[in-house]
Parts: C-alpha cells; structure tokens; sequence
C-alpha cells in the first residue's frame, strides 16, 4: 500500500484573501481540513515541505497525517490551487477520514513485461488510454499502483481493467463495464504501408 505521509500545520486565526496573502509571503500555504461528520479546521502549512510531499508521485494516493497542535488527523488530500503563472501552491484542501473509512481514490496504473508483448516487440505501440483509475477501498489499505502486465498482447489488442487482478478488498469505482486501459496500435509507418496496399488494390 501507499506509503503515510505527515504534514505539520498550524490553525489560522483568520479566513479571507488578506490573511492567506499574508500568510504566502511568510512561506505558508492555507488550507483546510474538513469532513467526517466534525466543523472544517483552517490550517496553514510550510510551503516547502507540502512541495516536498506533491513530488513523491503519490501525494493524493496516500494517507497524510496533518498535525495540528499536537493532535494528528488521518486525512487524503483532495485539492491542491496551484497559481497560473509560478506554480507555486496556493490553497490545499483535505478530506478528514476515520481509520477504515471507504474511500474513493485515483491509483495511477504501472505498465510492466512490455518485451513480452509480442506486438510491442514487432513494433507496435503501447497506447495508454487511462493512466489512472479510481478506486474504492479501505483508507488503510490504499495500492501505491496498480500493475497491468502486457504479456501475450498483439498487435490491434485492447487491455480491459478485467484482465487485471485488483488487491483484495479493492474495487473500480466504474462497475457497469469493462473499459479499456490500453490497447496495442500498429506503428504509423506500418499502418501507412498497409494504407498504401489496400489503395493500389482498389485501383486494380
């Protein structure tokens, strides 16, 4: 499963776009804590350590623990506003959550044996269709990723999220089809020479 992340903050004694101004120019993001069934927290956070946590990879797929006076709160991070021009963060939004609550959340999809693909190895081209898919599942047992393997597929193939076997305990959010993940497309020049014999035999 994911790894637990822990973020440090402090509350914040005022709301409003003064206050949050302020609070950026000392290094401090101001967020908000809210959900399970408690009145919302206005914290504020040190910039560089949530920067820190945004460039694990897996920042929204993991626990955050955020310490606030003393007390830790199990929450998943929900939102980060980043500003259009700097990049730097803005706001952050975090869902409170208790120790097994239901959870829904987007797990980014690993793509392993492509040189047992036999459509890859004749050149065919992997065609990632979903880099992510979300999931339910307990908030303690969050998957990093999950893992679709490529063995067998060729060329004009699709992968389905049926042909990958999820953790126990762990459901797609979409349960009304079987949609596709990837599929195996041909490679442009191969699809050109194909284009090319099927006019001349036309012309024929």
């Amino acid at each position: 499963m994911s790894d637990q992340l822990t973020l440090s903050a402090e509350v914040r004694d005022r709301a409003g776009k003064g206050a949050s101004r302020a609070l950026r120019r000392e290094g401090r993001v101001p967020a908000v804590i809210y959900g399970n069934n408690e009145e919302p927290t206005m914290v504020h956070v040190e910039e560089k350590i949530l920067n820190k946590l945004l460039h694990t990879g897996h920042f929204f797929t993991s626990l955050v623990m955020v310490e606030v006076n003393g007390k830790a709160v199990r929450t998943l991070a929900k939102d980060v506003e980043f500003h259009p021009v700097t990049d730097r963060p803005l706001h952050a939004d975090f869902l409170r959550i208790g120790e097994h609550s239901t959870v829904n959340v987007n797990v980014p999809l690993t793509f392993i044996n492509e040189e047992e693909a036999p459509g890859l190895k004749r050149g065919g081209v992997l065609n990632v269709v979903r880099h992510e898919i979300e999931l339910i599942c307990d908030a303690a047992c969050i998957p990093e990723d999950i893992t679709v393997d490529l063995t067998g597929y060729e060329i004009g193939d699709s992968i389905h999220i049926s042909a990958v076997k999820l953790p126990k305990g762990v459901e797609t959010a979409i349960d009304d089809r079987d949609f596709t993940l990837a599929t195996v497309v041909a490679p442009s020049a191969l699809k050109s020479e194909e284009g090319e014999a099927a006019a001349e035999g036309e012309g024929e």
